[in-house]
């Protein structure tokens, strides 16, 4: 199973490139949809849909999921049981959070032809900024919040064995 640790860097890779791309398309989105003025024509109401649309639902969304993915991936090769890593859990459900409202806004914005009204992007892309740089404080800081209490069962291995060796650092 040697060859699996050898896949580290990859996959670590790949989870900071989707990490951008999908904060990314995140920041990007509400600047997208803020062109839904009322006032534009029926063709560049209808391209602007599509546009938000699709990069939501073919870009930003499988972004994050092969974000997600490659970081669990890496939760369980790496260090598990770490104060830090919980706390960049709890960021990460924010920035899931936000992912979730910017696409009830798309679909809001979408479904009302004539009377839409996007959300103020300042609002949106301030409810970003407090995942995402709370992300990158845990992960570049890895500040040592061991005086916060947390669970036995978080913080202690429950007895099971992953089905290969995780080298210890």
């Amino acid at each position: 199973m040697a060859w699996l640790f050898d896949l580290v860097p990859h996959v670590k890779a790949l989870h900071v490139v989707m990490l951008l791309l999908w904060c990314g398309g995140l920041f990007a989105l509400p600047l997208m949809l803020a062109h839904h003025a009322p006032a534009i024509g029926q063709g560049d109401y209808t391209r602007i849909r599509r546009a938000t649309h699709y990069t939501y639902t073919y870009v930003v969304t499988p972004c994050a999921v092969l974000a997600i993915a490659s970081g669990t991936g890496l939760m369980f090769l790496r260090e598990v049981f770490v104060t830090w890593m919980f706390a960049k859990l709890v960021f990460v459900a924010l920035l899931v959070a936000v992912h979730v409202w910017v696409g009830y806004a798309i679909v809001a914005v979408a479904e009302t032809e004539g009377t839409h009204r996007a959300p103020d992007p300042r609002i949106t892309l301030t409810a970003l900024l407090v995942p995402v740089l709370g992300i990158l404080v845990m992960v570049l800081a890895k500040p040592d919040l061991t005086e916060i209490p947390v669970p036995g069962w978080l913080s202690e291995p429950r007895g099971y064995s992953l089905p290969f060796d995780v080298p210890s650092r």
